[in-house]
């Protein structure tokens, strides 16, 4: 029988791939943490574990999302703003 949190698991997976591409490490060594992260936590079957680590999954979607966010702002005020500090 399957877990009906595997949709919710999968949809973090490639939300997660996806952002990995911009990582400032690079894309590979992005795609290696996050294969060992799920590999590590594969064989969990309580869904209130299963749901705490989607959880914090989604933490890191929003940390690297901010990241993202605060490096275009930072490249953008860089190239119109004239800031000598």
């Amino acid at each position: 029988m399957a877990n009906p949190l595997r949709g919710e698991v999968v949809r973090l997976y490639k939300t997660l791939l996806f952002l990995g591409r911009e990582y400032p490490k690079g894309a590979d060594y992005f795609k290696d943490r996050l294969r060992a992260a799920f590999a590590k936590n594969r064989d969990m079957k309580d869904p209130e574990k299963i749901k705490e680590l989607i959880s914090r999954g989604e933490f890191v979607v929003k940390e690297l999302e901010a990241l993202y966010y605060l490096r275009k702002y930072r490249a953008l005020k860089k190239r119109y703003y004239d800031i000598d500090e």
